[in-house]
């Protein structure tokens, strides 16, 4: 069962994509990882595939997948830059995606090329919007 648009986490401090992944500033570089809304979409994770410390990506290009019980689903980097961090624990413990997809379900941290990049993307407000239009 889906959870409903005012009962998903939504947290003021990131960015958000079309494609459902967020973006958080921390200490120059960029953490990433799903929306709430997007895991709660996918069901049950039971895989992660993530991009190698030290590739670089442009913005919008696929770092990895997901594998839940329902689908694989692709994951698009919302910000140009340097791999410099991947949370290696969702290899053991993918589940951390759905049960904390803010926290602990984090996927990679980016050294932006451009942080003009992160500006760009869609704020609670904006994403809550196009949460809302798909419903």
């Amino acid at each position: 069962m889906s959870k409903a648009i005012g009962d998903l986490v939504l947290p003021d401090d990131v960015r958000y994509t079309l494609d459902h992944e967020w973006a958080r500033q921390e200490n120059g570089n960029i953490k990433v990882g799903i929306t709430d809304y997007a895991q709660d979409q996918l069901g049950d994770i039971v895989f992660v595939e993530l991009p190698e410390v030290g590739r670089i990506f442009s913005a919008g290009e696929e770092f990895g997948t997901l594998e839940s019980v329902k689908a694989v689903s692709e994951l698009y980097i919302p910000i140009g830059g340097e791999i410099v961090a991947i949370n290696e624990a969702l290899a053991e413990t993918p589940e951390q995606v759905n049960s904390d997809p803010f926290g602990n379900g984090w996927m990679i941290v980016v050294k932006p090329g451009d942080i003009a990049e992160f500006e760009s993307l869609k704020d609670k407000g904006a994403y809550l919007e196009i949460l809302k239009g798909s419903e």
